[in-house]
């Protein structure tokens, strides 16, 4: 095919879209579920609108052919564990008695029935469900979703294409089950899974489907020659199948490196890459194998991840490249459009010049359909697309608002020196331990507290003038006076203030810097029904005054036992956020750096001991290559240093990490430098305890007893048996107590229960560890 007809060719596609709603009626509805208040055929009646109104939108906005099954009530991959039968020997019983139920078990637990593990998707923000496989795991067929999802968009007329988790990727991300023998590689079952994967192929083709998407993206990180020939195996066997839909596999995130020849010679009928910034190389890999000839592909030139507008002139340079290397080039964004928000227009509090450079993931449908249409007919046929985006381009390149020079000048001065702590760590540690004089397995929480309807209505009141200022903060030390009461009845050691003065954990910091934006509608899932709305880092940052100083030196009044200082660290500041791509991320990091740690000074000044800087993204954001992590942790580390470095030696600093795999980065754990680190354990079995201990990591550490995202409570037994599982890999005078991660989502009934077991247990430990 020429370059000409290949053009014309050409049509717009995305691989998924947010499954909110514009107002989050699918959070809305599935939480009425939990809570009673509607049925299921309620709920299935909200998610089959909410799938319609999307594809009607795509189809409406101009893409040719939408995604079916990428829509999910918790998350795509716990879907494929329905699909492939791998439930879990502990759900099964609840599976079969309702599947709906037993689905949202697996997802959040029950009272007698620990859920799935969960931890991040790659580097995003985004949390999936673990599968847990072992020796004797039988898959069984289950294509009932993706056979109905397809029916209902080929139902409204529409080109629609299944989108699948693929069967490497699945297996890549599983781990063994519980009880399953140490070693144990869930690759080893790829010749058991490929029977039910085209059992489902054979369902989907039968239904109507004429090309089926099956996404790859583990085959973006370093892959070993076994796991690569695995991959090889498996869509030779696929695409062996007689009666089987077209396939196309999908891989986005990073560049695919060594596994881009494996798929490219691979019989399949098309791939999806990621042809963005981070994966530059592709282009040049996909040359340098001869392309695609005789195949489809399709080009993620837009950015599906970050939120600006595309620069269409690149792109269409890009596909201009591409058009030579396969027998069809079509367009798309990078990866799924889960990941952005889903419209500008909704935004009516964000300058209109600045929302021009913004695109969600209505704009980016529309970027795309501009891009397929400019390939297809011509630069022509979208001069007006293209100037509009020039000048947008330009006025963001050349705005006052991105460049703010006192804050350039006190990046430029960092030095190492700003980055130290005064004393090494075991000089600090015994000043800090005669300092605050805790029991042996001190108590504490993470940081914030539930945050009831009484809270969020507060906050809602005072944004809509139904209170005034001072009303709302007499409810706030309401609310913190609850919450230090509680903490001492309780007899926790190290409390917290709670943080009801604060609607998320970064947000809440960028409204009070300069160079953030937020949203009022910018909603974008984090796992399950909770929702967050990432701002915006479109400027220089900097703090102009205290951000947390009054609200804790007001619980610190309270009480006599210490309060923690609560903020986020600068990693995490970037990772839940949308960053600039304008400058590097370690340039914007040191910005965020220097005003937490004006910040970290003036709580220390205020008299707060005990200062607790969290970095759960810091594991998130680690590069998918290994050649490109020693970079990102050289300016990560530092910036967390360089935050919390100008304290003296007797304030101990505290952080935090969650659902992440920690065996990757503790050497990075141990060059933060932190007193003291909480780390999520509960649902991994003190996995990160023994990661530590096999790291010789010798400062302190609080892996967690109390999984926080599940509605159950831990008995104080079980709280005890994880805390000894926890002493076998970290002596006791370096071991501290405390829940998974915050509490914010969780209801005060739970909440009193687990903490009072929590508390019980850590007196049962330390009553065993004094006995003779």
């Amino acid at each position: 095919m020429t370059a000409k007809s290949a053009a014309a060719a050409a049509r717009s596609t995305v691989y998924g879209y947010p499954r909110q709603g514009p107002n989050r009626e699918l959070k809305k509805a599935i939480e009425g579920y939990w809570k009673g208040r509607s049925g299921a055929d309620a709920l299935r009646t909200t998610a089959t609108e909410l799938r319609a109104t999307n594809w009607r939108r795509l189809a409406d906005a101009g893409i040719d052919e939408v995604p079916t099954g990428d829509f999910s009530y918790y998350d795509h991959v716990l879907d494929t564990t329905v699909m492939v039968g791998a439930i879990p020997e502990r759900h099964r019983a609840a599976v079969e008695a309702d599947a709906l139920d037993g689905y949202f078990a697996m997802a959040r637990g029950t009272q007698d029935v620990a859920p799935l593990e969960m931890t991040k998707w790659f580097d995003t923000n985004y949390h999936y469900l673990v599968p847990e496989l072992g020796p004797g795991t039988v898959f069984t067929t289950d294509s009932a979703k993706q056979v109905t999802e397809l029916g209902e968009a080929l139902a409204l007329g529409l080109a629609a294409r299944p989108v699948l988790v693929g069967p490497v990727t699945y297996l890549l991300l599983a781990k063994p089950a519980p009880g399953v023998a140490a070693g144990f590689d869930p690759l080893t079952l790829l010749d058991r899974l490929l029977p039910v994967y085209a059992e489902v192929l054979a369902d989907l083709r039968a239904a109507g489907a004429e090309w089926v998407q099956l996404d790859e993206p583990a085959l973006v990180q370093d892959r070993t020659p076994a796991e690569l020939n695995a991959a090889a195996r498996a869509y030779r066997d696929l695409c062996g199948l007689t009666d089987r839909p077209k396939l196309l596999v999908a891989s986005y995130f990073d560049r695919l490196g060594d596994a881009l020849p494996v798929l490219a010679k691979a019989p399949v009928d098309g791939l999806a890459l990621d042809f963005t910034d981070a994966a530059a190389a592709n282009l040049d890999t996909l040359a340098a194998v001869g392309g695609l000839p005789g195949k489809r592909l399709i080009a993620g030139v837009v950015n599906g991840r970050n939120i600006w507008v595309n620069d269409l002139e690149k792109s269409l340079s890009t596909l201009g490249t591409l058009l030579g290397l396969a027998d069809r080039v079509d367009v798309s964004a990078s990866c799924s459009l889960l990941h952005v928000p889903l419209d500008t227009a909704l935004e009516q509090d964000i300058d209109p010049q600045i929302l021009r450079w913004l695109a969600f993931a209505r704009q980016k449908t529309a970027e795309i359909v501009a891009l397929a249409k400019g390939l297809s007919q011509g630069t022509d046929a979208i001069t007006g697309e293209l100037a509009a985006n020039r000048a947008d381009l330009a006025a963001r390149a050349t705005s006052p608002i991105t460049r703010d020079p006192a804050v350039r000048a006190r990046t430029a001065a960092v030095t190492d020196a700003h980055a130290r702590r005064s004393q090494p760590y075991g000089e600090r540690a015994r000043t800090q331990r005669a300092h605050l004089r805790l029991p042996l397995l001190p108590t504490t929480t993470i940081g914030s507290f539930p945050q009831t309807g009484e809270l969020r209505t507060a906050r809602a009141d005072l944004r809509t003038g139904r209170i005034d200022q001072a009303a709302y903060e007499d409810r706030i030390r309401t609310e913190i006076g609850e919450v230090i009461a509680f903490q001492e009845k309780t007899g926790i050691d190290v409390l917290v203030h709670g943080e009801p003065e604060r609607n998320d954990m970064v947000q809440y910091f960028a409204e009070q810097l300069t160079g953030y934006l937020a949203t009022r509608h910018g909603w974008v899932q984090s796992y399950g029904t909770r929702y967050v709305r990432p701002p915006i880092l479109a400027g220089d940052i900097s703090r102009p005054e205290p951000m947390t100083v009054r609200w804790t030196t007001y619980a610190q009044s309270l009480t006599s036992r210490p309060v923690k200082g609560m903020l986020t660290g600068p990693v995490t500041m970037l990772a839940w956020s949308f960053v600039r791509d304008d400058q590097p991320l370690g340039d914007t990091a040191r910005q965020v750096a220097l005003a937490l740690r004006d910040e970290v000074n003036d709580l220390e000044a205020a008299g707060t001991s005990v200062i607790q800087v969290d970095e759960p993204a810091l594991r998130e954001t680690l590069p998918l290559r290994a050649a490109d992590h020693s970079a990102y942790l050289v300016w990560a580390t530092e910036a967390f240093r360089l935050s919390t470095g100008g304290v003296r030696p007797g304030t101990q600093i505290h952080t935090h990490m969650c659902y992440a795999e920690f065996g990757d980065i503790v050497q990075a754990i141990d060059d933060l430098d932190a007193d003291v680190i909480s780390l999520e354990a509960a649902r991994s079995h003190m996995q990160v305890a023994r990661e530590l201990a096999a790291h010789g990591y010798p400062r302190e550490a609080g892996p967690g007893v109390y999984d926080i995202h599940s509605p159950r409570v831990p008995s104080t037994e079980e709280a005890a048996d994880l805390l000894r599982t926890g002493l076998k890999a970290i002596p006791a005078e370096r071991l501290w107590v405390n829940p998974d991660c915050g509490l914010k989502t969780r209801g005060w009934p739970e909440t009193r229960a687990s903490l009072e077991h929590l508390v019980a247990a850590a007196r049962t430990v330390r009553e065993e560890l004094s006995a003779p």
